[in-house]
């Protein structure tokens, strides 16, 4: 396979980083990067928040959840839905945007924020840098907001800590691939009997790297994580800034 296939499947996130700068000609080629993704209707409407300042980065990684590389990391990336841009083009043109009232454009704006943000961490990495993404800039979304100075109709989606790493940290295993490539339809049977041998790799794997005892393997993580609701302020916060899930 070529160059860039090998760099996708060899990803795995870094948690521990090189004191060492990064130049703003390398975070633009990334950004770039996932500025050229596709995305609906070419309304484009996502937008990239890029954060050195030490003092925001401090209060970021508290804000995501006490995630200190966040802070330790040269750059952090925020992704932002924007709907702020095609609501000035609704402003300019007469035509009155309704559609972040709806699920249908709050769908395309999370879908469209994920394409670049694979983007990023495949440009990233193919660069020699780094990269984890942080779903937890949405555990606090007001507070970062108010911090990133973001307008109505828009909203953080996630971030990505960019970075030398410090080393390579082992690479976690997936699930079967017979479970994430379905041929015609989907194939509950194969999911259905792929859950215990999963679990069985990712106990051994976890016992390699000393996270056993918290995590166990892939079902009791997943399933104590989606027990519940564990970003509850997103949905009044999303109100707040004119999106809605009708």
């Amino acid at each position: 396979m070529n160059n860039t296939i090998e760099t996708i499947k060899n990803h795995r996130s870094i948690r521990r980083y090189l004191d060492k700068d990064i130049s703003n000609e390398i975070i633009d080629e990334i950004v770039k990067a996932a500025q050229a993704m596709p995305n609906s209707i070419n309304g484009q409407q996502t937008s990239v928040i890029v954060v050195r300042d030490k003092e925001k980065k401090e209060k970021l990684a508290e804000l995501v959840g006490n995630q200190i590389y966040v802070d330790k990391a040269p750059v952090f990336l925020i992704f932002v839905m924007d709907f702020y841009r095609t609501h000035l083009a609704g402003e300019k043109t007469g035509f009155k945007q309704v559609i972040q009232e709806n699920i249908e454009g709050i769908g395309a704006g999370f879908l469209d924020s994920g394409i670049a943000l694979g983007a990023a961490v495949i440009a990233a990495e193919s660069l020699g840098l780094g990269t984890v993404p942080i779903g937890g800039i949405r555990k606090n979304p007001k507070e970062v907001i108010e911090l990133l100075g973001l307008p109505k109709y828009t909203f953080p989606l996630v971030g990505l800590v960019v970075g030398y790493p410090e080393d390579e940290s082992h690479k976690k295993p997936r699930v079967p691939f017979d479970t994430f490539r379905h041929n015609e339809k989907y194939d509950k049977e194969v999911v259905e009997n792929s859950i215990d041998p999963y679990d069985e790799e990712m106990s051994t794997y976890l016992k390699s790297i000393g996270r056993y005892e918290q995590e166990v393997n892939w079902s009791t993580t997943t399933s104590r994580i989606y027990q519940s609701v564990y970003y509850p302020k997103i949905k009044d916060v999303m109100e707040e800034q004119g999106f809605k899930t009708k």
